[in-house]
């Protein structure tokens, strides 16, 4: 364990306030983060909604959450002032330095208890940001807001506050599992049947706006040159009928492949691909699967959304596309599948830029930056 990596300052007290249950969005950041305060020498606690797989999985991580706490969404004001009540005395007798509120409810909670802590709000996804009041009044009672991705750092500037208060730190990728595990990719291949061919691979919840459907025709288009390839979705979701009566319809369903959920065996899913894409941001805008495609070494194929044009160098670690236009996606598939050399030496940029700008200790350590230069301003201990 390490204390004070940045230059100056002893260890803080930080309190992560999640409303959420689920493992989706800010679930898996959130965890990186907290974990990585922690490995820098910092007292850090986490408030979640109990009772489902973010809280699992929190305690798979070592992290005890905060026990008392409900954190519920639903309006219950008998929940909410024992929510309240729980976190007022959390803050004082934690001495608590910084609140970091992850979702709206959380952050109207940390204002509300805030006490003499700093309180900070991270946005994981453009939409959470709300231009209207009395939202805009709660952000400007903030001492620092984050975007994930510049899209959402040009919405915040919408609000109008102050903007040494407005911050954008980059996504973080679990660099142990993906980047040091061992491949399975031969073995997930055996699984499905799959032979030799371009393996094109995406990782997404299957639901609207993730662009499967564009990328099924796509890769239709794909099987005028490469016959043998095969594209794997994985993830499930409620457009899985849909998508599955799509495949169905064009003759697909010996070559698209719905993997399902994975989850223990992701990085060896990921091994098995050639070509990872990614067509939609989803619920986190710092688009956490890209990213743990780098990490595994793989080039990166994705439309221009979320966070995806400061993740990709275009080129480098994979290609971009302006929008999702199958013709388009066709053709960057059909160059990446002629040339496998250039798809490998992205793949391997990829996973350098995911060990260098996105680990765990980065991302801890620029938002430790953060809570140092609020507290500064408020006078408090830096």
């Amino acid at each position: 364990m390490t204390t004070d990596t940045t230059g100056g300052g002893g260890p803080l007290t930080v309190l992560h306030l999640v409303a959420n249950r689920w493992w989706t969005g800010s679930a898996d950041p959130v965890i990186r983060l907290v974990s990585g305060l922690r490995d820098r020498g910092h007292r850090v606690m986490l408030g979640l909604i109990p009772g489902d797989r973010f809280e699992a999985k929190a305690r798979e991580a070592g992290i005890e959450p905060i026990p008392g706490l409900s954190l519920e969404v639903r309006f219950h004001p008998m929940q909410l002032a024992r929510d309240l009540a729980r976190l007022r005395r959390l803050v004082s007798e934690a001495r608590v330095d910084v609140i970091h509120a992850h979702q709206s409810h959380d952050h109207w909670l940390g204002a509300a208890g805030r006490g003499r802590a700093a309180l900070v709000r991270t946005f994981h996804n453009r939409r959470s940001v709300k231009l209207g009041w009395p939202s805009t009044a709660l952000y400007r009672r903030s001492d620092a807001l984050i975007a994930v991705s510049l899209e959402i750092e040009e919405r915040c500037r919408h609000i109008g506050g102050a903007t040494e208060s407005l911050f954008r730190v980059r996504g973080v990728v679990d660099l142990d599992r993906f980047v040091m595990s061992s491949p399975g990719g031969s073995e997930i291949r055996r699984e499905l049947g799959i032979g030799a061919g371009p393996v094109i691979g995406s990782v997404a919840r299957l639901a609207a706006n993730r662009g499967q459907e564009q990328l099924v025709q796509g890769f239709r288009l794909l099987l005028d040159d490469h016959p043998g390839a095969r594209l794997l979705l994985v993830g499930k979701g409620e457009a899985r009928p849909r998508l599955e009566a799509l495949v169905a319809g064009i003759g697909l369903q010996r070559q698209v492949v719905f993997v399902g959920y994975r989850d223990r065996d992701l990085p060896a899913v990921l091994d098995a691909l050639d070509v990872f894409v990614l067509m939609g941001a989803g619920s986190d805008e710092s688009c956490r699967a890209a990213l743990e495609a780098m990490a595994a070494g793989k080039p990166v194929v994705a439309r221009r959304v979320g966070a995806l044009p400061e993740t990709v160098a275009d080129g480098r670690s994979g290609l971009l596309l302006d929008d999702d236009a199958p013709e388009g996606l066709a053709a960057v598939l059909k160059s990446l599948a002629a040339n496998p050399e250039q798809a490998r030496a992205m793949g391997s940029e990829g996973r350098r830029r995911a060990r260098e700008d996105f680990s765990p200790n980065r991302h801890a350590a620029d938002t430790e930056s953060i809570y140092r230069q609020v507290l500064a301003r408020r006078g408090g201990r830096t």
